[in-house]
């Protein structure tokens, strides 16, 4: 027979084991980890973990825990569809009508658990009594109204999906949903936020700070199982389910990315590169290349501002990493750039662009990208921007950068360009 004690003790300490008790026998100590994070941990909680991880099935589980341990707290859950939603509640359900969750509750409060609200989107019990009439958990979608709602605990899963990742409305608008759950968080409430990441301007940059589960962290899939499911998917989505990695879609070019050699392999290169914003929503990109040992090493940098705006972090890049002579487009700008950085003291080489750009992406940099290494101190979003890069991609500052300082240092005959450089 438990003790009060030691049923208290179990739940709140191994919540796996109890998993275990109701069949959920594939959870490990990390698991054990999650759930206690979600139901004891006192900070937002954000879980980024691949496909098949179980980190749903944690969500239930702790949902559950936190309506028999912590029972006077509200909690809401969210989840992007109706039938999303019902799923979870249907399992919270069970768990709660189990025997096994009866004998911890006949333990720890000397009562029969009843349900005394149970429906597809409430879930409440008899070990709280609330004259208001608010059940202990909600369940919406991300679709419902929350004006007037107030809780302790915010669950959002799976809230961020593939639309998300094609559409910059479905993003903008889950952006929205999340920062009004924020709005109903009573204070000194915690959002737990599970999901799998879709795209670099998604819901997900909202959130605490994640902890990142992949398919090689959790021991849940073997090398042979993994490569038989990469066998069955598209490259976007099994870096995006499985890796938690954005790429844009199965029209990507670039994958698999070297990273964080040492700057000073880009030390004295003879050129770098500007490709210039001047406004709206492009980005500023600006790349220094060196060639070593067959080695493109590369140093980029990424800013969505106008040129203007970072000239100055320019040149003191440059100068810092000694580079030369510095290239720039004439076609948008007239010579606008190349006349304000020769007044700054800077040596610039001009040219005009005739070459259609994606060609030049792929001809001058796809062919070179498995000798290209990026080194440290060259910004994340550069990179990412080269990654999600395809042919109708919205943003290409950084790829069009490095594909023309590939073109000077690795110039092919046969590539079509006619443009015309000059000093």
């Amino acid at each position: 027979m438990l003790t009060q004690k030691q049923a208290v003790e179990f739940l709140r300490d191994k919540p796996a084991k109890y998993a275990h008790l109701l069949g959920f026998d594939r959870l490990t100590d990390i698991h054990n980890d999650w759930i206690r994070e979600m139901v004891l941990g006192k900070e937002d909680f954000t879980l980024e973990a691949h496909r098949g991880s179980y980190k749903t099935t944690c969500v239930s589980i702790a949902i559950v825990e936190t309506m028999l341990l912590l029972p006077t707290l509200r909690t809401l859950f969210m989840r992007k569809t109706d039938d999303d939603v019902k799923e979870i509640i249907n399992q919270a359900r069970k768990i709660l009508e189990a025997p096994q969750t009866q004998v911890f509750v006949n333990a720890i409060y000397g009562i029969n658990l009843k349900l005394l609200v149970s429906n597809a989107t409430e879930l409440s019990t008899n070990l709280i009594v609330d004259a208001k009439g608010t059940s202990q958990t909600v369940a919406i979608s991300a679709n419902s109204n929350l004006t007037g709602r107030h809780f302790d605990r915010i669950f959002d899963d799976d809230i961020i999906n593939v639309k998300d990742r094609i559409s910059r409305a479905e993003r903008e608008h889950t952006k929205t949903v999340y920062q009004e759950l924020r709005n109903v968080l009573n204070r000194g409430g915690k959002m737990v936020n599970t999901l799998t990441p879709w795209h670099k301007d998604d819901a997900s940059s909202l959130m605490a700070k994640p902890h990142l589960y992949t398919w090689k962290d959790t021991g849940l899939i073997s090398e042979a199982e993994i490569e038989q499911i990469k066998a069955q998917m598209s490259p976007s989505l099994f870096a995006a389910n499985y890796e938690l990695r954005h790429i844009a879609s199965e029209d990507v070019i670039f994958d698999n990315a070297e990273t964080d050699a040492d700057v000073e392999n880009v030390i004295n290169a003879n050129f770098c590169h500007i490709d210039a914003a001047y406004g709206g929503e492009d980005y500023t990109a600006f790349t220094i290349v060196k060639k070593k040992e067959g080695k493109y090493y590369v140093y980029g940098r990424l800013w969505q501002k106008a040129v203007d705006e970072v000239m100055d972090q320019i040149i003191a890049d440059r100068q810092r990493l000694l580079a030369g002579k510095i290239y720039c487009e004439t076609n948008g700008d007239k010579g606008y750039l190349a006349k304000a950085l020769r007044e700054k003291g800077e040596r610039v080489i001009t040219y005009s662009e005739t070459m259609n750009k994606y060609i030049k992406i792929v001809t001058h940099l796809k062919g070179d990208w498995s000798n290209v290494v990026f080194v440290k101190g060259t910004d994340d979003e550069y990179i990412d921007q080269i990654l999600e890069y395809n042919e109708y991609a919205e943003h290409d500052d950084a790829p069009d950068s490095l594909a023309c300082m590939m073109r000077i240092l690795h110039p092919r005959k046969d590539d079509g360009s006619v443009s015309s450089f000059g000093y």
